[in-house]
């Protein structure tokens, strides 16, 4: 009875039983359930940070890359040459992209009814032309090839190699030819205002930081091989 007694007089705790604050509970399963999406935005960030700080420390270091990734020299943008069969004479010694002919010398002729005569000072030049241009010029000039490039682009890199790119002067103002003075002409003027008509454009304006403000030069952009042949450059 003695041994009876003891057991029933032995204390049996009651389990007790804990509840989670529902407000957490809830919070941690949203943690655990975003937490693989906010690993990989924040690892995207970071790549992302990673790569910048690349490659700012790449250009830091490699001042050129920026040109390059354009494959630009001086400034300048690399062109294809003309092939012959797409080369039309205009005049003697003077020849042309024959996409740009009748815009060229229609041009030309509305220009002669304003009283403005232009003259064409060159057309397509080839890539040896253009060549013997930029490195006899330079020698003679004294000039190294970066101040040589602000008025004359290197072989491969001429908007004239194309059969595009026109000169243009003012038969009433010849001094002026390749002169920055040419602006100040009848010729320039009626260009400025009816160029874009037949589908011509500056190419090398006051706002250019790579090559010198070039006036005379003007190149052809109403065909779709122009339209390709400029992108980049337009871009």
């Amino acid at each position: 009875m003695e041994q009876k007694k003891d057991i029933n007089q032995i204390d049996i705790p009651f389990a007790k039983r804990t509840y989670l604050d529902n407000n957490k509970s809830t919070f941690l399963k949203k943690i655990l359930i975003f937490s693989p999406f906010l690993f990989l935005i924040f690892s995207l960030i970071f790549l992302r940070f990673l790569r910048t700080i690349e490659g700012t420390s790449f250009n830091i270091l490699n001042p050129q890359n920026d040109i390059n990734q354009d494959h630009r020299i001086f400034g300048h943008l690399p062109y294809e040459e003309i092939p012959k069969e797409k080369l039309v004479l205009i005049e003697p010694n003077i020849e042309v992209h024959i996409d740009m002919r009748d815009s060229l010398l229609n041009m030309r002729e509305e220009a002669q009814k304003d009283g403005v005569y232009l003259v064409f000072l060159s057309g397509y030049r080839s890539i040896n032309l253009q060549n013997e241009i930029f490195y006899s010029l330079k020698s003679i000039r004294n000039q190294e090839a970066s101040e040589r490039a602000r008025v004359s682009a290197p072989p491969g890199y001429s908007e004239h190699s194309t059969g595009f790119a026109i000169d243009f002067g003012d038969s009433m103002r010849r001094d002026t030819d390749f002169e920055i003075e040419f602006e100040n002409t009848d010729a320039f003027r009626w260009l400025i205002k009816n160029a874009a008509k037949y589908h011509f454009k500056l190419s090398f304006n006051k706002n250019n930081k790579y090559i010198d403000y070039e006036p005379w030069h003007w190149r052809y952009e109403g065909s779709i091989e122009a339209l390709k042949v400029f992108e980049t450059s337009n871009r």
